[in-house]
């Protein structure tokens, strides 16, 4: 497989069912931004973190790569002739979602509580992991955008926005898992 096709020279490219739509074209900037985002995740994963942790990573990289192609996919390419759906895989579905929060709720319970916003940082994995909560709220961004102009499935949007909760949350469990200390944002007065 050539990993060049020259059909992207001249500043368009294709959705999957063959539409040619221009590189910026908000759809190839929204999955292209969760592409983005997924690339962070990696990076993330990448660093000193349980393996449970880890194993949550992927499984949320691999979904991250099924939202793309469900964006990458044309609505008047979405079923085929046949009647057959041309994206044949699993979609993002709620128990998707559902199992982000059933993260997010895991980790909270051995969190101290918020009483301030949190600077980010404190960590090099900390600051991937608010690198990736702002991606990610880019990407969710982009998405309701683009859910404005070409309808696409409302789960997609529930799952970044829960995704973003889940990458903030994270960061705080990592800040205790290194040791790291959390800063609050206290605003100064007049």
């Amino acid at each position: 497989m050539k990993i060049y096709t020259k059909t992207g020279d001249k500043g368009k490219t294709s959705l999957f069912g063959g539409t040619r739509v221009p590189k910026y074209h908000l759809r190839i900037e929204s999955y292209g931004t969760v592409d983005e985002l997924n690339s962070y995740i990696g990076l993330i994963r990448d660093q000193k973190i349980d393996e449970y942790t880890s194993h949550v990573l992927i499984k949320i990289q691999n979904e991250l790569f099924t939202l793309g192609a469900m964006l990458a996919t044309a609505p008047e390419k979405k079923v085929l002739k046949s009647g057959k759906e041309r994206l044949n895989i699993n979609k993002i579905d709620i128990k998707s979602i559902e199992l982000l929060e059933v993260e997010i709720d895991n980790m909270n319970e051995n969190l101290p509580p918020m009483t301030n916003f949190i600077l980010p940082g404190g960590h090099t994995t900390v600051s991937f992991c608010h690198i990736a909560r702002c991606i990610c709220r880019r990407a969710e961004r982009l998405v309701t955008q683009l859910n404005e102009e070409s309808t696409i499935d409302e789960l997609i949007i529930v799952y970044l926005n829960r995704l973003s909760d889940y990458l903030f949350v994270l960061a705080r469990k990592l800040t205790i898992d290194n040791n790291a200390q959390e800063i609050p944002w206290i605003p100064e007065k007049l």
